[in-house]
């Protein structure tokens, strides 16, 4: 299956879902309305069976340099008279409905996503890459939190994800002060899996994604969530929550598969239900 707009592409072929930004000629800026379709799809290869996996990747050479400012908007409602442009609430309510949504469609996602950074990952760029559960990078990329050289806090959930991936001070450091950072020093500290050369990157990345795409789906994405969520629960419920995750993952076909193919001394065909 393969759906395209002009700034958006988006195939399915042997279980692998490849989302990709196409609008090289603005750095891949989001816009809100390529904002909102991205939503549409993570939530579309959810629910579908032929998915197994989503690649999240860009042409040209830049991922996504964060929201395109130029058409980036809020929400025009009616207003009294004498009403200002915008009051308090509009940009909270903007992000709410904007920058976390998305954010929360990648990690909310039911199948495993692997950034595919070609290149620069700023501001929401980068949050959106950080998101996604596996980030291989090439190694001229940079990620950036772009935000306080706009005097700005940081949206999309970076204040999140960020202290969760790295620790609290590095987080800090890369939010206070702004600075580029490498994807082997990206790598080096954890942010991201791999960072790998040019000439590796499409192998190395297609080698990840067809290994997910022939894993047990369902104990996958149960695993997942198992993971998103271990950081902000107490131990009781984190170990309840894997009880009933590993409850689910024994009902599903592909856990019969397992055991049968470990009886059988035989590798397993898992089917993804």
């Amino acid at each position: 299956m393969t759906t395209e707009t002009d700034d958006l592409l988006y195939t399915v072929i042997n279980g692998v879902a490849r989302v990709t930004l196409n609008r090289p000629d603005a750095a891949n800026s989001i816009t809100p309305d390529q904002r909102n379709r991205l939503i549409e799809l993570f939530a579309q290869a959810s629910a579908d069976l032929n998915v197994r996996v989503v690649v999240l990747s860009a042409t040209g050479k830049h991922f996504c340099t964060g929201a395109d400012l130029r058409v980036s908007r809020i929400e025009e409602t009616s207003r009294p008279d004498g009403a200002p442009e915008r009051t308090v609430g509009d940009v909270g309510r903007n992000i709410k409905n904007g920058a976390q949504r998305l954010i929360m469609s990648i990690m909310d996602c039911e199948k495993p996503v692997i950034a595919a950074v070609n290149g620069t990952a700023a501001g929401i760029g980068a949050h959106i890459a950080f998101a996604c559960d596996l980030i291989i990078a090439v190694d001229t990329a940079r990620f950036i939190e772009v935000f306080v050289r706009r005097g700005i806090t940081p949206d999309g959930g970076g204040a999140y994800l960020l202290p969760r991936m790295i620790g609290l001070a590095k987080a800090k450091e890369l939010i206070f002060f702004g600075d580029d950072l490498s994807a082997p020093d990206a790598e080096r500290i954890g942010l991201i899996n791999r960072a790998v050369s040019a000439d590796q990157f499409s192998g190395v990345v297609d080698e990840w994604a067809g290994r997910l795409a022939i894993a047990p789906t369902k104990a996958l994405s149960l695993a997942k969530g198992l993971l998103n969520s271990s950081l902000d629960v107490d131990r009781t419920t984190a170990f309840d929550q894997e009880a009933w995750a590993q409850e689910l993952a024994s009902r599903t076909e592909d856990f019969n598969e397992g055991v049968q193919a470990f009886i059988q001394r035989r590798d397993p065909t898992f089917r993804g239900w």
